[in-house]
């Protein structure tokens, strides 16, 4: 007898002929999860400083480092633009901040393709205190005169939030790639 084998049919082997992946699905997803994360922050709470973290950076970070090529290096300018929105930032600072965090995250994956847990969010914290600091110093710059201090629960609430964005990211990606039945 085989070690290992039970002399039973796998459950999960069996339900998998005739499916497949939706495609518009599991291409829309990604897309979809982080606009509606850049909404998130301005339905919670209306503050005169920021104190939520900026949800929509955090997931599209989730989903660059979760699935590397899933979403194109040019994301960074649509997602970013929607951000722009409804971040409260001057216009165009995600859509830069973004595009140049896409290309760190790209480049790291590149250089040190294997990586475990406590790099990934050395590198998203490293990221996320770059975002944030950057954000406040272009908010700066247009009219708001804010100390530093302002931002730190914002950097704080970011870095322990991270992980449970990517939790809840590796959730959305095993949902949008469930197999359904394929008709023909």
């Amino acid at each position: 007898m085989i070690e290992g084998y039970s002399g039973r049919r796998d459950k999960a082997a069996g339900t998998r002929i005739n499916r497949a992946p939706s495609p518009v699905i599991a291409r829309v997803v990604p897309w979809l999860t982080i606009l509606f994360a850049s909404l998130v922050p301005g339905w919670l709470v209306i503050a005169s400083a920021p104190m939520l973290p900026p949800f929509g950076f955090l997931t599209y970070m989730a989903w660059k480092q979760m699935r590397p090529g899933l979403l194109p290096l040019w994301a960074g300018l649509p997602l970013g633009l929607f951000d722009d929105l409804f971040s409260g930032q001057p216009f165009g600072s995600a859509v830069l901040l973004w595009s140049f965090s896409a290309i760190a995250i790209d480049y790291f994956e590149e250089r040190f393709p294997w990586r475990n847990f406590a790099i990934e969010w050395l590198v998203a914290t490293s990221l996320i205190i770059l975002y944030v600091l950057a954000c406040y110093l272009l908010a700066n710059l247009v009219a708001a005169h804010a100390p530093v201090s302002v931002v730190v629960p914002q950097l704080v609430l970011s870095v322990f939030a991270y992980p449970l964005i990517g939790r809840l990211v590796g959730h959305f990606d095993r949902w949008r790639l469930i197999a359904f039945r394929v008709l023909r």
